[in-house]
């Protein structure tokens, strides 16, 4: 049975509809993204999950109980925001502790509690600091703190990871998976970092337009997407028209090539992740190519073939083999399976 149940939730903003028929359910303990572009209906799905605004439609219920019409602080949810929303003249312990007095708990309790969150989120010898006196990772494990130390039934996280650099946000998501983790709290995470919602989650949901376009496991939902939005969108792939010959075959312009189709005839898109091609010599059998660029960033090459399908990108790791160059004539193999195939009908939904 699920922990928390969305069911046909919906925000409309005068003629504007920002999120529609949104449906989710959430097991306790589970990690889920909500992901997608800017404008999606993301956040304003997570401020709905918290009180902060009033559905048009729906409801939301929370451990068997209906709390759409409960105001925020009597939900049992945490939550932190973008900016951290950190008082400026509060210390570390101050911030902290600041829900747990609005809850009117004892000296005692708010004490050991305030020391609990310093000491899960690493921020021993630090309590007594002002947020200017912290750094931008240190400041977000104080609004972590803060939400924790209520001890929510439910972690609401607002792109909190946007505000810093590339290196410390990947240090961040294996933190704060691992304290999820350990706590075993229910977590909901908006953002746009496709990256990040694969490191973190249990399951994702692309939202588009303002709806789900799908819900699966981060590795489904990559190597096996329901619809052109969650195919393109999460991750880089090769997309082409096409038409289906069998259930073994699609013909993209004047080529035919194998790979397992859902229909035997009829328009298809078909899909190919960069990473799934091999580049070999020139008249090895494959798809004859040149390579118009050639990038390299460390870990790995991004190669530009123009082909009889036009251009297609490659990924390959930077492993020891005889280099690349521009202008070079290759061959490009891959395995059917690793095509995806989509009816029009499908590739339109979501």
């Amino acid at each position: 049975m699920s922990f928390l149940r969305i069911e046909g939730l919906a925000k409309r903003f005068g003629d504007f509809v920002a999120v529609k028929d949104f449906n989710l359910e959430v097991h306790r303990g589970e990690f889920v993204s909500l992901l997608g572009p800017s404008g999606c209906g993301k956040t304003t799905t997570l401020q709905m999950i918290a009180g902060f605004l009033d559905p048009s439609q729906g409801r939301i219920v929370l451990d068997g109980k209906d709390i759409t019409q409960l105001r925020p602080e009597q939900r049992g949810m945490g939550v932190v925001f973008q900016s951290y929303a950190l008082f400026p003249h509060m210390t570390v312990e101050q911030n902290i502790s600041f829900g747990l007095e609005m809850r009117k708990l004892s000296r005692d309790v708010v004490q050991k509690r305030i020391q609990d969150a310093i000491a899960l989120v690493r921020l021993h010898g630090l309590g007594a600091r002002y947020p200017r006196e912290l750094s931008g990772g240190q400041r977000q494990r104080v609004a972590i703190a803060r939400a924790l130390a209520i001890q929510p039934e439910v972690l609401l996280l607002d792109e909190p990871m946007s505000n810093l650099d590339a290196k410390l946000r990947q240090e961040m998501h294996v933190e704060m998976r691992a304290i999820q983790r350990q706590l075993g709290i229910t977590t909901i995470l908006v953002t746009h970092d496709q990256v990040e919602a694969m490191t973190m989650s249990d399951r994702i949901a692309v939202m588009h337009n303002g709806q789900i376009a799908q819900v699966d496991s981060p590795q489904q939902i990559y190597d096996k997407p329901t619809c052109d939005f969650a195919s393109v969108f999460l991750g880089k792939t090769n997309r082409f028209e096409g038409q289906a010959q069998s259930r073994e075959s699609v013909k993209i312009g004047d080529m035919v090539l194998g790979a397992p189709s859902p229909v035997d005839s009829g328009p298809v898109v078909v899909y190919l992740r960069p990473e799934r091609i091999a580049v070999g010599a020139a008249g090895d059998g494959g798809l004859p190519g040149t390579i118009k660029t050639l990038l390299f960033l460390g870990s790995q090459w991004v190669v530009n073939v123009s082909t009889a399908l036009g251009d297609i990108h490659i990924s390959l790791p930077n492993a020891r083999r005889a280099a690349l160059h521009e202008g070079a004539e290759v061959s490009l193999n891959w395995a059917p399976d690793d095509v995806r195939v989509l009816t029009q009908q499908e590739a339109s939904r979501g």
